[in-house]
């Protein structure tokens, strides 16, 4: 498949990329303070829809949510906002909300799986995690898991609504309210929503990273009778965590040691590949061998 340039038109550092989830458009967030989002054709050229100003700082991360809710992106900067942007006309959008709940730079944000509602984690450098969840008035809730790292928040993302092993149609569907988060001290943690409010769900927290730990993501699990976190680190290394049944320890495996910072995990739809970016300037995928071992697929040129 041949690369595809877009031109953003940012004037400083570009954070972070998103792909809206019909693969149309892409957001990108920029050191600028301001959110970009272009067209994607088929051929070989972008083109530019908006430009979204309203934060005060560095916007280091933009989220689409699912369409079911509408045409709706979030951002996050350095200022300690969160913005949510509705878009009302074509590419005309408005700040439907902004949370100004965390008193440093939010660092992450994540929309949750969409059968859980209109629902957004955040990840601040103040050490603690918001949820905000949309009401059916327009309103929105607000859940804090307070000191979730204590020196700052680095990545959050969402577990898959279905649990391990479930089968979709069969029956009943308690959906599964789960968070991991990364931090500055190194660790990555994974919390559950109980009764309304967050505890932490891995004991004692998940410890192979020597450096802070710079993203986690969660694996899509279609069936699979476990779980799955990958997580990445300044340390260079890219560990993958799986546990099975509820309550059972969880077990990592460092899938490679890059030699460099390691930026960015991703997994595919499907959840078999996964996707490392690292501070050698490469994008590579991975994928999990019969024997339980990563195996390195492809470098993306």
């Amino acid at each position: 498949m041949p690369g595809q340039k877009i031109e953003t038109g940012h004037t400083d550092t570009i954070h972070d990329v998103s792909m809206d989830y019909y693969g149309k458009r892409v957001a990108s967030a920029s050191s600028d303070a301001t959110i970009r989002i272009a067209g994607v054709t088929t051929g070989s050229n972008s083109h530019p829809l908006a430009i979204l100003t309203g934060h005060n700082g560095p916007v280091w991360q933009v989220a689409w949510a699912h369409p079911k809710f509408g045409s709706i992106l979030a951002s996050c900067s350095y200022d300690g906002s969160v913005i949510v942007w509705r878009e009302g006309n074509l590419n005309e959008w408005t700040q439907a909300h902004t949370f100004t709940d965390h008193k440093s730079s939010v660092n992450s944000i994540a929309w949750a799986p969409h059968e859980l509602g209109l629902c957004l984690a955040c990840g601040s450098s103040d050490g603690s995690i918001t949820v905000q969840t949309a009401r059916s008035d327009g309103g929105w809730d607000s859940s804090r898991i307070d000191q979730a790292h204590p020196t700052g928040v680095t990545s959050v993302t969402w577990a898959p609504s279905m649990a391990p092993g479930a089968l979709i149609g069969s029956g009943v569907f308690d959906p599964v309210q789960k968070l991991a988060s990364g931090g500055y001290d190194n660790l990555v943690k994974v919390w559950k929503l109980t009764d309304g409010s967050w505890k932490m769900d891995c004991f004692p927290a998940l410890q192979m990273h020597s450096d802070l730990v710079r993203d986690v993501a969660w694996a899509p699990n279609l069936g699979l009778p476990k779980s799955t976190i990958a997580s990445c680190s300044q340390d260079g290394t890219v560990v993958v965590w799986t546990v099975g049944k509820e309550g059972e320890q969880w077990k990592g495996i460092v899938l490679n040691d890059f030699k460099a910072p390691v930026w960015r995990v991703s997994w595919s739809l499907t959840g078999n590949l996964l996707a490392v970016a690292a501070g050698d300037n490469n994008v590579t995928l991975w994928k999990e061998a019969v024997d339980g071992e990563w195996q390195q697929v492809t470098t993306v040129e």
